[in-house]
């Protein structure tokens, strides 16, 4: 609980449409740790951080990766406009565009991968911002 966020609401209930209970923020930490408790091996997720603010994005796969790393777990997250610091949480990235992988591979190795195709980032760009860009670039 305490991983996610969720150490502060341990009583509360989660609630329904008749019945206040804990924050829309709340329930997706609520619905992602019910989802690391148990023997998955693998976990496929889709979007999981939208509706959150970017400090608690970052805790949740934060989260999710510690528990990768601790079980051997694989998990495949869909995310739209990570933010760098949600980012650089990731070992590795998988970049499509219109329904084609353009880059799979470390998140480390991505920026060369784009420079050895003739996309050099920025200086004053971020890698997450630039990758999103140049995968959408290429067809």
């Amino acid at each position: 609980m305490k991983i996610l966020g969720l150490d502060i609401c341990p009583n509360v209930l989660v609630g329904d449409a008749m019945r206040r209970g804990i924050s829309g923020g709340q329930k997706k930490r609520l619905t992602t740790g019910e989802m690391i408790v148990g023997p998955n091996r693998a976990l496929f997720m889709d979007e999981i951080t939208n509706g959150l603010d970017s400090s608690t994005a970052f805790q949740v796969i934060a989260c999710l990766q510690q528990h990768a790393h601790m079980t051997d777990a694989t998990i495949l997250i869909s995310l739209l406009q990570a933010a760098p610091e949600t980012f650089d949480l990731f070992d590795d990235v998988i970049l499509m565009s219109e329904g084609k992988v353009v880059y799979h591979g470390p998140r480390d190795h991505a920026l060369n991968f784009f420079e050895d195709c003739g996309f050099k980032c920025p200086e004053r760009k971020g890698v997450a911002d630039f990758l999103q860009e140049v995968s959408c670039r290429i067809n």
